[in-house]
């Protein structure tokens, strides 16, 4: 009897043990199971907002590529409408000075609306491989893609304010 005392307590101490082990471990599971989701949510939150981001660098660049196609349509009609002026030579001599002006300008903004459109189209690549590259890297090459934008589209307005008749 006295063996079997002994036997009993011996097994309610090893089961007392596995007890608490095995709640242990579940404890365990259970806070790595939490961080994992965290982790998948926040992965998630962040694909969300490059989408987001590579959505509106998608909008921006035909926008750009609209007043581009704008440009240089007005270009040619005042062109062609300065081309049609008298045969004075003083006229024609400002008109050759400001068709020099204006080409050059449209020189500029053409060049400056092309970078900003090359730009945004390695800003789209480097949004689709976002995982690639650290946030704030494509935030600050977004923020210097939205700069040249910026220039290009104030050049292209101050352009288009010079050709007004």
């Amino acid at each position: 009897m006295r063996v079997l005392a002994v036997l009993l307590v011996l097994v309610v101490l090893v089961a007392g043990g596995l007890v608490t082990y095995l709640w242990r471990t579940t404890d365990a599971w259970r806070s790595t199971s939490g961080d994992w989701e965290h982790l998948a949510r926040q992965a998630a939150t962040d694909l969300a907002t490059t989408r987001a981001d590579l959505d509106t660098a998608r909008d921006d660049l035909a926008e750009t590529r609209e007043q581009l196609t704008t440009a240089q349509a007005r270009i040619t009609e005042l062109a062609d409408e300065k081309a049609q002026l008298g045969d004075d030579s003083a006229a024609q001599q400002q008109l050759a000075d400001y068709q020099a002006r204006v080409s050059q300008a449209a020189g500029q903004v053409a060049t400056a609306l092309a970078t900003c459109i090359d730009s945004q189209q390695q800003l789209i690549g480097y949004m689709e491989d976002a995982e690639q590259y650290e946030p704030a890297d494509l935030e600050r090459f977004r923020t210097d893609v939205d700069g040249l934008c910026a220039q290009a589209t104030a050049a292209n307005a101050q352009l288009q304010d010079e050709l007004e008749p």
